[in-house]
C-alpha cells in the first residue's frame, strides 16, 4: 500500500545526503505515513461501511485479462475509455456484474460487437448475455464509458500542475479503481495480464505498468498513443497510469544473470535529483533479490514515476513517488514482493503488506547504516509500547485509522518479523520468507497470516501457534524482571520473571538474550523462556556484575529490570547436586571448601569409574556441569574429595 510522509521529510532525508535517519525522525515518518493513508482511505468509509465491502462485482467469473484503452488530457479532468475484459465463467450464468462508479457514463457494453442489455446502479455495472454461458467458458466483453471521475482529494484520479505544467495520475489503493475504470475492485481476483493504451496530447508522455511497446502519433500528429504491456497477475488497485511532460532516463541492475531495466519518468525540474538518487534503489533491489527471492517481475522492469502527492504508491513495476527519498524508495520497492506479488487477502492482515514493507526498508537502512541500528530499533519499540494494548491483527476493518495504524500495522507488524528472525535464525528466516513468496498457492495471488505461518513452520520445523496467538492476535508486550546469582567463578543462576501489559496474553514465550558484563569482559547468552519463574544455569566464564536484557533490541519489551541477588544456598550443605534423577547433564555446587582443589568422580553400580575431573576451587567454591547424556540408565555414585572433606551421593539416570 501507500507509504506517505510530509514533503519536508523528503527534502531533509534525500538520499543525496547519504545520511541515516535519526530515531525520532524515523518514527515521525511512519506516523505521518499512516495518518496520510487514513485520510486517503476515509472516502471509502462513508456511512461507516466496511472497506471489505467496497466491491459488488459478482463472483461467478474469474478475470483473466484487461485491455485498457484510455484517452485523456492532463489539463482536463475527464476520461474516455474502452476496457475489454476477458474472463472465465465459474458458475453457469447469463449475467455478470462489475464495479464502476455511477458518476461515469457507460455508453455501451458489447460482446463480440453485439450490444448487451445493461444496468448501472449503486456503483455496479450489470449486463445480460443473450444466453447462459457455461462454467469453464472463456469469453469477453468491451465496456465503453466516459466522464469526470469523482473528486476525492488525494483520491484515485488526480489532476494538478508541476512547474506550471498539467499532470494527471491514478492512485487507486485500496478500492478506488472503480472511480475511473470498470474492474473487479476487491481483494480476491487478479487479472493474469493487462495491456494499457493511453492517448494524450502529443507533447506529453504516458507511463504505466509493464514495458513500453510503442509510442505512436495519431490524429494527424496532434496526439500520441503509448502502449504498455504487463504479463504478470495484478490486482486492480495496482493498475496505473500518469501523463505529463516527463523526462525519461534508464538504468539497469544485475540480478543474478539478469540485467533488469530500471526506468524513471520524472518531472524535468527533478531530473538531476532522480538521476543522483536512483543508485540507492538499485542497491536495495540487489539486497532484496538476494535475501527475499527473485525480483517478482524480473522479465519486465522496475520503474519510478514522479507524481505530486506527498509520498509513494507501489504500483506494480511502476512505483509512483514524490521524490527520490532513500527509505521511501526501499519501502515501495519492498512492496513489489510483499503487497504486489503477494497481496493481503483481507484488511485484517494488512501487516502482510505494510509490516513487511516497513521491515524491508529497515533491513535496507540497517545494512547501509549499521551504526544507527540500536537507536532506531529503540525508537520503534518505544513507539510500539507507547500504549499498553493493540494487536497486529486488525479487529475492526470498518475503521480506517485502525487499519492504517502506524504503531500497529506498520511498526508492530514489522517487529513481528524482527522477532521471527531472532527466534528462527537468519538462515531459516530468509529461507522461509523465500518459500512463502514462491508458494504456488500464494505467488501472484492473495495471502492471509495463516499462509505465512504455514510456510515458516514448514521450513523451521517449529510450531509457531503460540507465537502468532500472542503476537498477532494478542495485545501488548512483556516486561522482564531478571534475577541472577553468580555461582562460583564461571556460572550464573538466572530466574526469568515476566509481567504482560494486556490481559489478552498471560505470558509471551520468547528466546531472550542476556549480556553479562564486568569492567573487562562480557558474554551474551540466550535463554528460551517459556514459563514464568523459569530458572537457567549457564557458564559465562567469568564473574559478572551487570546483565543487559535484549541488548540488540530484537524484542518488543518495556520496563525491563535486572537484579543480582545473593546466593540462595548460603547456610546449606557444602555440596549440592541437581537434578536427581539426572538428564543429559547435572550440576555440582561446591562452596566454602578449605582445600584448593577437589577431585570429582562418578562410578557405576559395578564400581567402574565413568567420569573424573579435578577442580580448582576459587575462594573455596565452584560450580560444575557434568555431561551425562551418554550414560546408560541405572544407579551411579558421585564421590568428591577435597582435602579431608569427603562426599558421596547416589544418583539415578
Amino acid at each position: 500500500m501507500l507509504y506517505m510522509r510530509i514533503l519536508l521529510f523528503f527534502l531533509i532525508f534525500s538520499s543525496l545526503q547519504g545520511l541515516a535517519q535519526t530515531p525520532a525522525e524515523s518514527c515521525k515518518q511512519v506516523h505521518d505515513i499512516a495518518l496520510m493513508e487514513q485520510a486517503a482511505h476515509q472516502r471509502n468509509m462513508a456511512g461507516n461501511i466496511s472497506m471489505e465491502s467496497i466491491t459488488s462485482a459478482s463472483n461467478n467469473y474469474d478475470v483473466k485479462y484487461y485491455r485498457c484503452e484510455w484517452e485523456v488530457n492532463p489539463a482536463v479532468r475527464f476520461i474516455a475509455g474502452k476496457v475489454t475484459v476477458y474472463f472465465v465463467i465459474t458458475t453457469a450464468t447469463n449475467n455478470i456484474q462489475i464495479d464502476l462508479v455511477n458518476a461515469l457514463t457507460v455508453d455501451s457494453v458489447k460482446q463480440r460487437n453485439s450490444l448487451l442489455t445493461k444496468q448501472h446502479l449503486n456503483n455496479t455495472l450489470s449486463f445480460d448475455f443473450p444466453a447462459a454461458i457455461n462454467a469453464g467458458v472463456l469469453d469477453s466483453v468491451a465496456i465503453y464509458y466516459k466522464g469526470v471521475p469523482p473528486n476525492n482529494g488525494f483520491g484515485s484520479f488526480e489532476t494538478t500542475t508541476h512547474a506550471g505544467t498539467p499532470v494527471m495520475w491514478s492512485l487507486s489503493e485500496p478500492y478506488g479503481s472503480r472511480d475511473w475504470w470498470p474492474c473487479k475492485n476487491g481483494l480476491d481476483d487478479k487479472a493474469d495480464s493487462i495491456d494499457i493504451l493511453v492517448t494524450a496530447p502529443q507533447q506529453y508522455k504516458a507511463a504505466a505498468n509493464g514495458l513500453l511497446q510503442s509510442e505512436t502519433l495519431v490524429a494527424g500528429g496532434t496526439k500520441k498513443l503509448a502502449y504498455w504491456k504487463h504479463r504478470y497477475p495484478i490486482a486492480s488497485y495496482l493498475v496505473c497510469f500518469a501523463v505529463t511532460n516527463f523526462a525519461v532516463f534508464n538504468n539497469s541492475v544485475l540480478l543474478g544473470n539478469t540485467n533488469l531495466p530500471m526506468q524513471t519518468y520524472c518531472y524535468p525540474e527533478s531530473l538531476a535529483s532522480f538521476q543522483g538518487g536512483t543508485q540507492n534503489v538499485l542497491n536495495a533491489m540487489q539486497l532484496f533479490h538476494n535475501n527475499f527471492g527473485d525480483y517478482p517481475f524480473i522479465k519486465e522492469k522496475y520503474g519510478h514515476v514522479q507524481f505530486s502527492w506527498g509520498g509513494g504508491m507501489e504500483h506494480q513495476t511502476a512505483t509512483f513517488i514524490v521524490s527520490i527519498d532513500e527509505s521511501l524508495g526501499a519501502h515501495e520497492l519492498g512492496h513489489q514482493w510483499f503487497g504486489d506479488k503477494i497481496t493481503c487477502a483481507s484488511w485484517e492482515d494488512i501487516w502482510l503488506n505494510e509490516g513487511f514493507a516497513t521491515y524491508l526498508a529497515a533491513f535496507y537502512m540497517e545494512n547501509k547504516y549499521p551504526a544507527s541500528i540500536i537507536n532506531n530499533r529503540k525508537a520503534v519499540i518505544n513507539n510500539i509500547t507507547s500504549a499498553t494494548g493493540g494487536s497486529v491483527w486488525v479487529d475492526d476493518t470498518t475503521n480506517v485509522g485502525r487499519i492504517f495504524s502506524g504503531r500497529l500495522s506498520y511498526n508492530k507488524g514489522s517487529y513481528l518479523l524482527y522477532m521471527l528472525r531472532w527466534k528462527l535464525g537468519d538462515q531459516v528466516f530468509f529461507k522461509a520468507l523465500r518459500q512463502y513468496s514462491n508458494d504456488p498457492k500464494l505467488a501472484y495471488g492473495f495471502a492471509k497470516t495463516d499462509d505465512l505461518k504455514r510456510n515458516l513452520e514448514d521450513v523451521s520445523g517449529q510450531n509457531l501457534s503460540e507465537f502468532f496467538k500472542d503476537w498477532f492476535k494478542g495485545q501488548g508486550y512483556p516486561s522482564y524482571n531478571v534475577q541472577w546469582t553468580q555461582i562460583g567463578s564461571e556460572y550464573v543462576n538466572i530466574k526469568m520473571n515476566q509481567t504482560t501489559s494486556h490481559n489478552s496474553v498471560d505470558f509471551f514465550e520468547l528466546p531472550v538474550a542476556l549480556t553479562f558484563k564486568n569492567a573487562t569482559q562480557e558474554k551474551t547468552i540466550v535463554v528460551d523462556n517459556k514459563t514464568n519463574g523459569e530458572t537457567f544455569f549457564r557458564n559465562i566464564g567469568f564473574v559478572a556484575d551487570t546483565v543487559l536484557i535484549d541488548p540488540e533490541y530484537w524484542l518488543i519489551t518495556k520496563n525491563n529490570v535486572s537484579a543480582k541477588v545473593p546466593d540462595a544456598t548460603a547456610g546449606q550443605n557444602l555440596v549440592q547436586v541437581f537434578p536427581n534423577p539426572v538428564g543429559d547433564h547435572f550440576y555440582i555446587y561446591m562452596r566454602k571448601m578449605v582445600a584448593g582443589t577437589a577431585s570429582v568422580n562418578l562410578y557405576n553400580a559395578l564400581g567402574q569409574r565413568v567420569y573424573n575431573r579435578n577442580i580448582n576451587l576459587v575462594n573455596g567454591s565452584e560450580y560444575v556441569e557434568v555431561p551425562s547424556q551418554y550414560l546408560a540408565k541405572g544407579v551411579y555414585f558421585l564421590k568428591i574429595n577435597a582435602g579431608d572433606f569427603n562426599f558421596v551421593k547416589k544418583l539415578l539416570k
